[in-house]
């Protein structure tokens, strides 16, 4: 079908009905941009002036219930004046006001993701960390309270991967969230003394709560699966597919410590997946080995050279972290010099 001789399927219409669709969505996303500096700039304003008459007049909470009644009876139906988060604006101010790192990325995004991040972070570098990766990658609320709980600036500090080496630009910082530092398998019933057969059919049994350890983006290819090579059969414990990454996740799982054979092994799965199975469109397979402990200088001497993909994390049955990797957090100094590239990039 034709409009005045223009083919409303050709080339020429298609490629002119995408510039004109994306250059609408362009001005969407800069008039939402602006909407919502607009509102961050009030809502830091109504803190700073709630916080200085605090200060000045020693008003108590009865006065921020008040304005908040009178600025609804002002504005019938205006959303976000409640009273609970008008206290979010005073305090929102008074943590942020002073902070050099902080204060400037408060127009960055939106309220209801500021409000998640001050309330489930305490710490200036983990706020930070968040709101650029927010900001960078475009998560939702309920995404950034999901990367909240996965501790997802815990895996991006700590996480022993050679991903900055291995994988393309476009994906890299993506993978580095996607993979962890220490799945918590709390949701597999194991005694301590266990072998690497019995992990594996626990894993199988609970494949959601696995999965769900991992991320929203994985699903899960199969168990054992098989690799022909020369006629010998070859199987990676568990393969997994990032949807995210467009990438096959193979996954090795160890029940003592972490052996620098091991990532030999790994290389060897992940080039046979790339030549064999990999689909023109995929990113490259990535290798996942997944021991009960691991000295992190072995690890960082085995991933040094490797040209593949691979991250080496640890397992724990108990729910909590231990102290000891709790304290394993970078210095202040090498925590910028990481989030400096997410500001980079």
């Amino acid at each position: 079908m034709s409009l005045n001789n223009i083919s409303l399927t050709s080339v020429e219409y298609l490629n002119f009905r995408d510039e004109i669709t994306k250059r609408i969505r362009s001005v969407q996303y800069e008039a939402l941009k602006a909407v919502n500096k607009e509102m961050m700039t009030l809502y830091w304003e109504i803190g700073r002036r709630i916080t200085e008459q605090q200060k000045a007049l020693g008003w108590g909470k009865s006065v921020v219930e008040t304005l908040s009644q009178d600025i609804q009876k002002e504005f019938p139906g205006i959303r976000g004046f409640g009273v609970s988060n008008m206290w979010d604006m005073a305090r929102f101010y008074t943590e942020y006001q002073s902070n050099k790192i902080l204060q400037p990325l408060v127009g960055e995004i939106s309220w209801s993701k500021h409000i998640v991040i001050l309330t489930k972070c305490k710490e200036t570098q983990q706020r930070q960390f968040y709101i650029l990766a927010t900001k960078k990658y475009g998560w939702t609320k309920d995404v950034l309270i999901h990367k909240i709980e996965l501790k997802i600036y815990e895996s991006f500090l700590l996480g022993q991967t050679n991903f900055n080496t291995t994988l393309p630009e476009n994906i890299r910082n993506q993978a580095i969230f996607a993979v962890k530092d220490e799945y918590m398998l709390d949701f597999i019933e194991l005694s301590e003394e266990h072998s690497e057969y019995e992990l594996e059919q626990a894993i199988i049994k609970n494949i959601r709560a696995f999965l769900m350890e991992f991320g929203t983006d994985f699903s899960f290819i199969g168990n054992q699966f098989r690799l022909e090579v020369d006629g010998k059969e070859y199987f990676i414990d568990l393969l997994l597919y990032n949807r995210r990454l467009q990438a096959m996740i193979a996954v090795e799982l160890k029940i003592g410590e972490f052996k620098p054979e091991y990532k030999g092994k790994m290389e060897f799965y992940l080039n046979v997946l790339n030549e064999t199975i990999k689909l023109p469109h995929e990113s490259p397979a990535i290798g996942i080995i997944i021991c009960k402990s691991k000295s992190r200088t072995i690890v960082e001497y085995a991933l040094k050279t490797s040209t593949m993909p691979i991250g080496v994390a640890t397992y724990s049955l108990s729910p909590e972290l231990p102290d000891a990797y709790k304290e394993l957090l970078p210095a202040s100094e090498d925590i910028a010099k990481k989030l400096e590239v997410l500001i980079k990039e």
